[in-house]
């Protein structure tokens, strides 16, 4: 059998594919850019057929760059922006409205009224989350409720809804499969996750009928084949994971009290803590961290929304940078007597906070101020935000020792300065791995080893290689004296004081 697997990576703002070889290295790989929608403040949108063109586009660009065909695919992984949501036609795979992506806030009136209701510890209890309109429960609730005679066909089970991921798979075999897997479904705010199933309570609050949703499987399972028709052959479907729990499994966090944190448009941390389900008194989200052998792991979680997001700010929204690779060595040049802190709740701040009302503040300025202290906040900002999210974590779980050491990924990464601002922050070692596209890799590694072309857990985590550790080297006054400066700018932040 082939030893060739194909990662699809469906993200926020690009859809990626790219293809393996039997020794886990690259060797093909096609990416494609879609629109981003913004129909009114704070929602945002984007085309369900644009996103199904661009995996189909990028599928076909990897196999042609590594000079390969689709009969050579031994089985395909996907992985997927989480929380956003489509409901399609079940006859014509049609969607009838845009996706709503998981930045996307319209839903904030719901969550607000099913808190005052005094229902989020309920959700919180089954699902490990908080009523906050990331998740896709609520707007699944949304097109229904405004989508003209959406809720009646779901109700006639002429509607299906799902996560990007499922409406891949429900493409690429051709309306054979509607399936999702664990880690997408315990982010939709009605999966009970420790008893890994749809939660009738929460579905009837949300008034979604179950017919609609999925079926849940594994994270390496069978999801059905692929239609000849797309790629000239067909493919098996073997592994599915949210794009952050790909991301755990691509840094080899099997062991708990392992930890990763993703650098993309926002940041994401995920705290593997095994068979325990840690509930938090720190408002971080307890998730399932994969589902393996029918198996389930489960992790805390930090969801910060604006980390690369912050440098493209600078870049397109003040425009102080021409390239996101200027931010570091832009910072590097700050003046060090300045104190400038970027807060950067452009769409509300994520945990531990959770303030959908919060918005972007600076503070510090002086008349020195210029481009460099801009961009030196904005990096360190990243930096603050993932200090804050460790400081829940070891509060929550005793297994999040002060010896933790952070593995990163994402785009972000590559600047040394930030990961070293982010080390001195953190008071504690960051690792960065010679791969970096860990999340790829991860959903490689789920549909590999199902098809068992690839190594089992112990021995993938074995191949897990390092770049650079960044160990802290900032004064313990200092780090406290940034810490404070950073809090109090929080606290001025926060709409909820």
């Amino acid at each position: 059998m082939s030893g060739f697997i194909l990662a699809i990576d469906q993200g926020t703002t690009s859809s990626r594919a790219i293809l393996f070889d039997d020794e886990m290295r690259v060797v093909g790989s096609g990416q494609k850019e879609f629109a981003q929608h913004y129909p009114a403040s704070g929602w945002v949108e984007h085309d369900p057929e644009e996103i199904w063109g661009s995996v189909v586009a990028t599928v076909k660009a990897a196999l042609e760059s590594a000079g390969r065909a689709g009969s050579d695919v031994a089985a395909i992984g996907i992985t997927n922006q989480r929380e956003t949501v489509v409901i399609w036609e079940r006859a014509t795979g049609k969607p009838i409205h845009n996706a709503i992506v998981w930045q996307d806030r319209r839903t904030a009136p719901l969550c607000q009224k099913l808190k005052k209701q005094g229902l989020e510890k309920t959700f919180t209890k089954k699902t490990g989350l908080l009523l906050d309109p990331y998740f896709s429960g609520t707007k699944i609730a949304w097109m229904l409720d405004k989508v003209k005679g959406a809720r009646k066909r779901a109700e006639k089970g002429e509607l299906l809804a799902g996560t990007i991921d499922s409406f891949l798979i429900w493409r690429l075999t051709g309306g054979k499969v509607h399936a999702t897997d664990a880690t997408n479904a315990s982010r939709t705010l009605v999966y009970n996750i420790e008893k890994n199933a749809w939660d009738d309570e929460l579905l009837s609050i949300l008034r979604i009928p179950a017919a609609m949703l999925p079926e849940v499987k594994d994270c390496a399972d069978d999801y059905g084949i692929t239609e000849r028709s797309l790629f000239g052959a067909e493919i098996r479907i073997l592994g599915v994971a949210g794009d952050q729990h790909a991301a755990t499994i691509g840094q080899a966090c099997f062991e708990p009290g392992m930890m990763k944190s993703t650098y993309g448009t926002g940041c994401f941390a995920l705290l593997n803590t095994g068979g325990d389900l840690v509930r938090s008194k720190n408002r971080l989200l307890t998730t399932i961290a994969y589902r393996l052998n029918g198996k389930t792991t489960y992790a805390l979680e930090g969801s910060i929304f604006i980390a690369g997001a912050a440098v493209q700010w600078l870049r397109d929204g003040i425009k102080v940078i021409g390239k996101a690779e200027q931010s570091g060595v832009l910072a590097a040049s700050a003046d060090p007597t300045q104190n400038v802190y970027l807060v950067p709740a452009f769409v509300g701040l994520g945990a531990p906070h959770w303030d959908a009302d919060a918005r972007g503040a600076i503070f510090g300025l002086t008349r020195n101020s210029g481009p460099a202290e801009f961009a030196r906040a904005a990096l360190e900002s990243v930096a603050y935000q993932t200090r804050d999210l460790l400081d829940a974590m070891r509060k929550d779980w005793k297994g999040a020792s002060a010896r933790t050491v952070l593995r990163v990924d994402g785009g972000m990464v590559a600047s040394d300065w930030t990961m070293q601002r982010l080390a001195d922050v953190l008071d504690a070692p960051v690792d960065r791995p010679t791969i970096l596209e860990t999340t790829a890799l991860g959903a490689a590694w789920l549909a590999g080893s199902k098809a068992g072309v690839w190594p089992k857990a112990n021995e993938f985590a074995e191949s897990w290689a390092l770049d650079r550790r960044f160990k802290p080297d900032m004064e313990a006054a200092t780090r406290s004296a940034k810490l404070a400066g950073w809090r109090d700018a929080v606290r001025r932040t926060l709409s909820m004081q």
